[in-house]
């Protein structure tokens, strides 16, 4: 499991460095793609295996299958780590999720995500008002 949120900046060479706790956990190759809110996903290879499964098994005579498939694996890119723990972004990737200098890496559970700083500020800024309303109506229960 991914969780925290660090702060990194991207160098010139639009490398980024990626906290270690998720290194570790992404192992040494991963996959890197468009995520849903103009981030990018990053995926350990294993997780992106399931997700490839589940994708391969959506009918392709349906118009939201292609989209979401062309979607997620034209942006798919297999990544790895330098010696200094950084990883090199496509630039259609980081033009995608509008990074420029300062980004925020977050835990996701399942997966990291990486924002540019403000993209996720106003993120964050939309959604504060609203999460005790988005967990009553995913928890109806109670149970969170």
């Amino acid at each position: 499991m991914f969780m925290g949120e660090y702060h990194h900046n991207i160098d010139d060479k639009s490398r980024l460095v990626l906290p270690s706790k998720f290194r570790n956990g992404l192992g040494e190759e991963f996959i890197v793609t468009r995520g849903l809110e103009k981030c990018l996903y990053v995926y350990p290879k294993k997780e992106w295996e399931r997700i490839e499964t589940q994708l391969k098994s959506l009918p392709f005579t349906k118009k939201d299958a292609r989209t979401i498939i062309r979607f997620l694996f034209s942006g798919a890119t297999e990544c790895e780590f330098d010696r200094q723990g950084r990883t090199c972004l496509t630039s259609p990737l980081i033009s995608y999720a509008g990074l420029t200098k300062e980004c925020v890496i977050i835990g996701a559970n399942d997966r990291v995500e990486i924002w540019d700083k403000f993209a996720w500020d106003q993120f964050m800024e939309t959604n504060s008002d609203t999460l005790s309303d988005i967990a009553e109506n995913l928890f109806m229960d109670g149970n969170f």
